[in-house]
């Protein structure tokens, strides 16, 4: 169990934020918290779950709170990365240690080098690999990590002990914790999670554009639903995470273009033989991929 913190400030209290906090609680591992977002409803729901005792508005004065906080999560789209590490940067403690929640990797910690000045050593990027299409304090939970992995990009000046706190708290949220280059980390993470948010969100919005949208829609079941799913998601967040890995989402977009490419040449030339060898392969290798992390819990 990580040793508890004497204060916990998250700046963001959705559903990732929100989680950590109640997860943190429910381990023994987080004192005080202190939530800081741009909704004063949102907070107030925060204060209601018992995520935080006290709450601010980005436009209240909050920067005290930091000078003796143990640990800083920054859990805003990495968009708003940059503008919370340049406000908060002058008023950390001299011991505080500054953590992300972010989906991408490189664009967080050039900002963080940008605006972290003397803590940029106690700063320790990371990924929780957990969430739900839901967002707002409302929706968090205090299980929403357990069996999940978590993805650290350490830099290379960051402090032990920095990691070490960061590593604790999140195994003390019931994750399993991992480390990546940065550069590793977005490669991957384009292909297994942006890419598969953005196809949603694209054939949502290609059916919707069409005058006959209704019929579409009115008969889409299951295999609709299951495969749009993503596209409930926040559009905010998800627009910011897509800008951020641009150039390798767009390589992964190239590359799945060109498997549509070959379903529609074998489509073309009636090969219903070698369609079918494509579907069991890609359905077997999706097995194999459930069987094993399944059993691990990743799924």
């Amino acid at each position: 169990m990580v040793r508890a913190l004497s204060k916990l400030v998250v700046f963001g209290v959705g559903l990732i934020g929100g989680s950590f906090s109640l997860a943190l609680k429910r381990a023994g591992g987080a004192g005080d918290v202190v939530g800081i977002g741009r909704d004063a409803a949102n907070l107030e729901t925060a204060r209601r779950a018992g995520i935080a005792q006290r709450t601010y508005t980005i436009a209240d004065s909050w920067q005290h709170e930091l000078r003796d906080a143990t640990l800083v999560l920054v859990a805003v789209p990495v968009g708003q990365m940059a503008a919370v590490f340049a406000e908060m940067a002058p008023h950390l403690g001299p011991a505080t240690v500054v953590s992300d929640a972010g989906s991408t990797k490189r664009d967080v910690i050039l900002a963080a080098r940008a605006a972290l000045a003397r803590a940029l050593p106690r700063f320790v990027p990371a990924h929780p690999i957990a969430g739900t299409e839901h967002s707002g304090a409302g929706a968090a939970f205090e299980s929403l990590y357990d069996g999940r992995n978590v993805v650290l990009t350490p830099l290379p000046e960051t402090h032990d002990d920095a990691a070490a706190l960061v590593e604790a708290c999140w195994k003390a949220c019931g994750a399993r914790v991992a480390r990546l280059d940065p550069a590793r980390h977005d490669a991957l993470f384009a292909a297994v999670s942006h890419l598969p948010h953005a196809l949603a969100f694209a054939l949502v919005g290609a059916l919707a554009a069409r005058p006959d949208r209704d019929d579409y829609f009115r008969y889409a079941a299951s295999g609709f639903r299951d495969f749009t799913r993503l596209a409930a998601s926040n559009p905010e967040m998800w627009r910011d995470i897509c800008l951020a890995n641009r150039d390798v989402l767009r390589a992964e977009l190239a590359s799945y273009g060109k498997e549509l490419a070959r379903i529609d040449l074998l489509l073309e030339r009636a090969d219903g033989n070698a369609l079918a060898h494509y579907f069991a392969a890609a359905r077997d290798a999706r097995a194999a991929w459930l069987a094993t992390h399944a059993a691990d819990g990743d799924v």
